[in-house]
């Protein structure tokens, strides 16, 4: 790579107007390697790679590439990252049923035992969108059916030996009728969890089907419940994932965990400042955004390792916009931008998603998030990254 300034190329706006960029020509040095991280548990959601021959529909079962859904772990493994595997970023309920989660589960607990990658992976309930629980298809499951297929899920989790997510269930949430039902379902999982878990809590801004999750649309309320399943089970509880996009609601929450109960932070607005951490402590990561960061956000890490937390938000806090960006409302569509950036930056060969998903946000918003992700020098080879950008547009109509 020259140290040149690459060629310009131009991009929508959202007014549909053209503006000439001139790409970054020289990346961040982010070579794989390093100390373990150390201060910080930091897992990365990951995404799934599509097969883009499968001659398949949005409505049909995905069609995974697995050989480049696997490479992606081993990237972020050899970065110092833990993965996060099955969660929302891999389109759990979002073109990514059950049995393709549960084949990703296994595969990637393969690959984790066979290079020694940390690995924790999602139990839920979405099997149960088959419709086939006993109320019928146009009813909602019981809570015993809720409960037996989080058992399911959770037992195909520890084959594999990795560690246990329990992620929020749109089953319960339509099931329950108050705390009382989270109480119990919960309490069940967490008595028979062979070792402690993560308990995960995804706001509706990141899914609308979990509103009122915990039982009660109030957030206070909300957290009273969540805070009292941790209370009796606290040598079962390895952490919380709190995904609400409301620092100051995650602090708080933190700092009413009882001791030895990890929070990580799923907040994709406010990361830096949550990992770095108060007087009173900090929080862990299992955040989405750690998929295209991965690289950029274990540097930091091993900075903020040394002590060095300066330096370690002016490595972080410029990748805030991005994310931002990325997680804009409807923020459930983020894992459109983020398969694209893995795109861009060389780790998969084509912008496929399962379910069709790469349609859901638009061509100025691709733009700017290549825009910003090249400003911060995310991408390793930024010509390719502004090849296969400008080869997009060239698709849609625009003449770079």
């Amino acid at each position: 790579m020259t140290g040149e300034r690459a060629a310009a190329i131009r991009l929508p706006d959202a007014e549909g107007r053209l503006r000439a960029y001139e790409p970054r020509a020289v990346p961040l040095d982010l070579a794989p390697g390093g100390a373990p991280l150390a201060s910080r548990v930091v897992l990365s959601a990951a995404h799934v790679v599509a097969d883009p021959f499968a001659d398949t529909t949005p409505d049909a079962p995905a069609a995974v590439d697995w050989d480049a859904t696997l490479a992606f772990r081993r990237h972020l493994w050899s970065h110092g990252l833990g993965v996060a595997e099955a969660m929302d970023t891999a389109q759990r309920g979002m073109g990514l049923d059950w049995a393709g989660a549960a084949e990703l589960i296994r595969r990637s607990g393969a690959e984790a035992r066979a290079t020694g990658g940390l690995i924790a992976c999602g139990v839920g309930t979405d099997q149960l969108t088959t419709g086939s629980h006993a109320a019928g298809a146009a009813g909602a499951p019981t809570v015993a059916e809720v409960r037996a297929a989080y058992e399911e899920q959770l037992a195909v989790v520890e084959e594999t030996g990795a560690q246990v997510i329990l992620m929020a269930s749109r089953a319960l949430a339509a099931a329950a009728k108050g705390p009382e039902d989270y109480l119990e379902v919960y309490g069940h999982l967490l008595r028979q969890a062979a070792e402690p878990v993560i308990l995960h809590w995804l706001g509706p801004m990141f899914d609308p089907a979990l509103a009122g999750y915990w039982g009660s649309e109030d957030l206070d309320a909300a957290t009273g419940t969540f805070l009292e399943i941790i209370a009796a089970h606290p040598d079962k509880v390895d952490g919380v994932k709190v995904s609400l996009l409301d620092a100051g609601r995650e602090v708080e929450l933190r700092r009413r965990l009882p001791a030895g109960v990890r929070c990580y932070t799923g907040d994709d607005f406010h990361y830096p400042e949550l990992i770095e951490g108060d007087e009173r402590g900090f929080s862990h990561a299992l955040l989405g955004i750690f998929d295209p960061l991965g690289p950029l956000a274990a540097h930091a890490v091993r900075t903020l390792d040394t002590g060095d937390a300066a330096g370690f938000r002016a490595l972080l806090d410029p990748t805030v916009a991005l994310s931002r960006h990325l997680f804009r409302a409807p923020t459930r569509f983020y894992k459109t931008g983020v398969v694209f950036l893995a795109w861009l930056a060389g780790h998969q060969s084509h912008f496929t998603m399962v379910g069709g998903l790469q349609s859901a946000r638009s061509l100025p918003h691709l733009a700017t998030a290549y825009e910003l992700a090249d400003g911060i020098g995310l991408f390793p080879d930024p010509e390719l990254a502004r090849d296969r950008m400008a080869r997009l547009l060239a698709v849609q109509g625009v003449d770079t």
